[in-house]
């Protein structure tokens, strides 16, 4: 096939009372298949490598967890704001409090799902030992969709109607997926290929390929630009290329944004599959390494702050107990702490008290009453890039 061809066909539909060309891709695996050599495969080594780097993770951090439940916060975060929404970090960690008012709710329960998503879906991978396949995707859909907005777009649902990508109507849309009767045959066929049938791809490859053949399918009315997200790391962790979920694409997706799109779109007009994983895996490799420089940063910040915790003699280990406690939550109140921790309200009031002399966290209500304190360096480092 000349790489000048689509990788699919344009079929008539008719949609919101227009006519519209709808874009069939072909099934995969691509053919001719995609050439792994030269800067591919340069890439693909790389990539790898950063992988494995980046599950040594453990090695560096005393706490595996308080990483991982703080990253899968971040890219939940970054992942709905490519869609639209204006929730922070900081938004959302306060909503996990206890619904602070003034949170942007409708952004943050959004952002929640997300969160809520990932974590079902991995659950039923490694403890339920049930395939990634169409009906877990959907279901992870169906976490992903639950409340607020987009809840009434056919939650857990393949779509039974035409939608499409950008434009105010299908007529002047930049993209239109297949329609919905085409759906049972591209998702079988894109379930096999995610189980190496009819023959093996190389994990890292096939995640790229599932990426963009599930973004030019669009099976859902709403959250595929998230699921497709959500898609890679759950694969690379169902064939253990990751022990944890700690490779996240949407801020090299959000930062390269108008490269993603013509890329992906390069592939269904001319078939341009090598640029397309090329960009992929530049963005596996550049994202690896930052989450490693991200989680090394971290635990320099732990250790420092650690030392100085050690200086209060007396006071020491109650106040590293509080510590420990911020590492995971970020924010404290002294009720829910005293909830947590085998410390009474005083004692953990001293310690915070200690801890905000030290200038380990701040206090950010300005109230006498129901106060909230921060992690200052650990939320600015975890929000860099957001």
């Amino acid at each position: 096939m000349p790489a000048s061809e689509p990788s699919g066909i344009y079929l008539p539909t008719s949609t919101a009372g227009e006519t519209v060309r709808a874009f069939v891709p072909n099934h995969l695996p691509p053919d001719p298949a995609v050439r792994v050599a030269g800067s591919v495969q340069d890439l693909c080594e790389k990539a790898n490598r950063a992988l494995g780097r980046l599950d040594g993770i453990p090695s560096l951090l005393p706490d595996t967890q308080l990483f991982i439940y703080m990253y899968v916060r971040k890219e939940a975060v970054l992942s709905s704001q490519i869609e639209g929404t204006q929730s922070s970090l900081s938004d959302l960690l306060l909503f996990e409090l206890d619904e602070m008012p003034g949170v942007p709710i409708d952004d943050v329960v959004e952002v929640s799902n997300y969160v809520a998503a990932l974590n079902y879906g991995l659950h039923r991978l490694r403890t339920d030992e049930f395939p990634l396949s169409s009906r877990l995707l959907r279901e992870i859909h169906g976490v992903l969709m639950r409340k607020g907005r987009g809840s009434d777009k056919q939650p857990g649902r393949f779509r039974t109607s035409q939608n499409w990508l950008g434009g105010t109507r299908p007529g002047n849309a930049r993209y239109v997926p297949p329609s919905h009767m085409h759906l049972p045959e591209l998702m079988s066929n894109l379930e096999h290929f995610l189980h190496d049938e009819p023959t093996r791809t190389p994990t890292l490859l096939k995640a790229g390929l599932a990426h963009a053949q599930f973004e030019t399918i669009r099976p859902f009315l709403d959250g595929n630009g998230r699921l497709g997200r959500l898609l890679v790391t759950l694969l690379l962790c169902a064939e253990d290329v990751l022990l944890e979920p700690t490779l996240y694409l949407s801020l090299y997706f959000k930062a390269n944004r108008d490269e993603y799109y013509a890329r992906l779109q390069a592939v269904r007009e001319e078939s341009a599959w090598e640029p397309w994983i090329e960009f992929f895996l530049r963005g596996v490799f550049e994202t690896a390494q930052q989450a490693f420089a991200n989680a090394q940063e971290l635990t320099a910040i732990f250790q420092r702050d650690r030392g100085g915790i050690e200086g209060l003699a007396r006071a020491s280990g109650s106040a590293l107990q509080v510590h420990a406690y911020l590492q995971r939550h970020v924010f404290v109140r002294v009720p829910d702490a005293a909830k947590s921790l085998p410390l009474s309200a005083p004692t953990i009031q001293k310690s915070v008290d200690a801890l905000e002399q030290l200038g380990i966290v701040r206090e950010i209500t300005g109230k006498e009453r129901n106060r909230v304190w921060v992690y200052g360096d650990y939320l600015e480092t975890l929000s860099e890039e957001i």
